[in-house]
């Protein structure tokens, strides 16, 4: 399957559907109703108090300032002070509730986002970038928090109020309302036809500050790498060139975003002109009064300043859009390795048993072709070849990490996807070629993902090891359990590394045993204490090597040959001697 995010193509852009994303979107918004409809409420009110303040103001000038009616003036003035008292309130209280809502719904959406992650297979991985997946995350998820926790509320008030001073203004004169809104017809239709743009440029933008965080993330994880062959130079480049592209795409995302700020400035501005204009002229000729005209022009600056917001607001609503548009890519990923329902389960004399299996990790590429061979309870079986002939792929489909495209693996006699994850975890220990640690301590790093230790204790774990035979092993490190480790740690070396693999295996003791060249960085002594370690497991455990070092497979009771994806019985020690030996010299 593939699992390729989309990279955006500026020459092929479909747009966004916004309101399908909106729709996909409202399933965060579960358990929030009351929130919602609380914060609508206080943001009517708010939108109602703004509407209101000009027309008092205007009937105040017409009915009390040219009367000059004290008593009038002071009793609007106070009501016009608590008018303006419940803006204020009304505007912190939206504020705060959504503040708190757009928190809540960045919680809900990171660990939503994360846990599909964790979801999906390894070819997931394989086929992303680290660095954007981070981006998706941390970026474009606080696009939507800032969105909700700022602008949403804009964006609302911004409607009622226009829509409700659009509305208003025409009961009080309906001549001098269509001069108002005249220059916003303009704008509607201008807004509607930069918008896809717009939401181009932030995608892009959004894209290429997740190409800057994998370029960051690669050059600081292999940092010690790139000393070594002094490449410095090199990954200076790439990320000046990523820089660049992050920096064009910015630019043109901003100005993508303030390029209709002006626009609505300007509109605003001639509004009120044309507002003075006719006003006065009405004014003149006795047919309004100078309160309706201080009425309108109020009414035109507060309809043409939320306008103005708005066009920030619907850039920050684009921006939201592609972001989330971002985010649901992953979301909407179902994984390819379902556990399928189980069957009844029957004894049986093998462990493990793969029959037909194609698999490649691409599809035009077939990296095991028709792969036959069992593994029987019990038994000692090493796999060789050539590298790059299978052999890790093998022990990939065993804990399957990947399923074949054709053919079944099968586990204690029954199809192995239908096995929860948790179960083959317990029952088969996988020692990597590739070294995994996590911060903590090398205690930690052994109890890692042991469901007996969900709750570490360096006491339980410490009496295990010593029941075990393995606390010769622990004594190889500094402050043994204690000692502190990170992923990139230099106080632990290679072979230290691979001890705690090995540990971290055998103390499940599982009922198979995978080893992928897990003593390659591992001195002969070290070894030698290991192998009493392996011989000592339980009867029933069934031990798998994948060796290049020929040494480790003599005592082996099968020893299978791997090249080219085909899989045949070697025999003998000496047999698998000559096969190695004529696939060198055909090379």
């Amino acid at each position: 399957m593939n699992y390729s995010l989309k990279i955006y193509d500026s020459k092929n852009n479909e747009g966004i559907n916004a309101l399908n994303l909106i729709k996909q979107f409202l399933v965060f918004l579960s358990g929030e109703q009351i929130k919602l409809i609380i914060a609508l409420i206080i943001i009517l009110l708010n939108a109602a108090a703004n509407i209101l303040a000009p027309f008092l103001l205007g009937y105040t000038i017409d009915h009390f300032i040219q009367q000059k009616n004290l008593a009038g003036i002071t009793q609007y003035s106070l009501i016009l002070l608590g008018v303006y008292c419940v803006v204020l309130v009304t505007s912190y209280l939206q504020t705060v509730i959504m503040g708190r809502l757009g928190q809540d719904i960045l919680y809900r959406l990171r660990n939503a986002l994360f846990a599909k992650i964790q979801s999906l297979p390894l070819a997931f991985f394989n086929q992303n970038k680290l660095g954007d997946l981070i981006s998706r995350i941390n970026n474009d998820t606080d696009k939507l928090n800032q969105f909700f926790s700022q602008s949403l509320i804009q964006f609302v008030s911004t409607i009622f109020t226009i829509l409700g001073i659009g509305i208003f203004i025409f009961f009080i004169h309906i001549e001098l309302a269509v001069v108002t809104l005249s220059t916003a017809f303009v704008l509607v239709i201008i807004t509607y036809g930069i918008s896809s743009w717009i939401n181009k440029q932030n995608r892009l933008s959004l894209q290429s500050l997740g190409g800057l965080s994998a370029e960051i993330q690669e050059s600081l994880n292999y940092f010690k790498v790139i000393i070594s062959f002094d490449r410095r130079d090199y990954f200076r480049q790439n990320f000046e060139q990523v820089n660049k592209i992050n920096f064009t795409s910015s630019v043109k995302a901003g100005i993508a975003n303030n390029i209709s700020m002006p626009l609505y400035d300007l509109s605003g501005n001639i509004a009120s002109v044309l507002v003075l204009i006719f006003g006065m002229y009405l004014i003149l000729h006795g047919q309004m009064t100078v309160g309706v005209l201080v009425t309108f022009l109020s009414y035109t600056d507060k309809f043409y300043t939320p306008l103005r917001q708005m066009a920030s607001v619907w850039s920050n609503a684009q921006l939201a859009l592609a972001g989330w548009n971002r985010i649901f890519e992953i979301l909407k990923l179902e994984s390819d390795m379902p556990i399928v329902p189980s069957e009844q389960r029957h004894e049986t004399d093998h462990i493990m048993q793969f029959k037909n299996i194609q698999f490649g990790y691409t599809e035009d590429k077939r990296i095991l072709k028709n792969a036959n061979f069992t593994f029987n309870i019990g038994k000692t079986y090493a796999i060789v070849g050539p590298t790059g002939g299978g052999k890790s792929t093998i022990a990939s489909l065993m804990t399957r990490l990947y399923d074949p495209q054709e053919g079944t693996v099968y586990f204690e006699g029954s199809d192995i996807k239908t096995y929860p994850r948790e179960v083959l975890s317990e029952k088969i220990g996988f020692i990597l070629q590739d070294l995994y640690l996590f911060t903590g301590t090398v205690g930690e790093n052994i109890a890692y993902g042991n469901p007996k230790y969900a709750t570490y204790s360096k006491s339980k774990l410490a009496a295990e090891l010593k029941n075990l035979g393995l606390e010769l092993l622990i004594e190889k490190f500094e402050n043994g359990l204690d000692t502190a480790v990170t992923p990139s740690t230099e106080s632990i070396s290679t072979g230290q590394k691979q001890l705690i693999s090995f540990i971290r295996a055998i103390i499940r003791q599982p009922d198979i045993l995978i080893m992928d060249e897990a003593t390659a960085n591992i001195d002969t002594v070290t070894e030698g204490i290991l192998q009493t370690i392996i011989d000592a497991l339980p009867s029933k455990t069934t031990k798998v090597i994948i060796a290049h070092r020929l040494n480790t497979i003599k005592n082996a009771d099968e020893i299978y040959f791997v090249n080219n994806g085909v899989v045949q019985t070697a025999g003998s020690f000496e047999r698998s001697m000559e096969l190695i030996l004529k696939t060198k010299r055909n090379s």
